[in-house]
């Protein structure tokens, strides 16, 4: 589990109780592609499975 990391997408598979991310690693990219974003809104949690 990566410590600090916050999850509040409670379907996907890595999350857990209390708001954690279980994944030993994750992927963010920006929404649409490209290599920068000015808000936290364009960007996207690749590591997200579906529970």
């Amino acid at each position: 589990m990566l410590s600090g990391v916050k999850c509040t997408v409670s379907n996907c598979k890595y999350w857990r109780n209390g708001e954690h991310c279980d994944a030993s690693a994750i992927e963010v990219n920006v929404d649409g592609g490209g290599k920068a974003a000015n808000q936290s809104e364009q960007t996207n949690c690749k590591t997200f499975y579906q529970k």
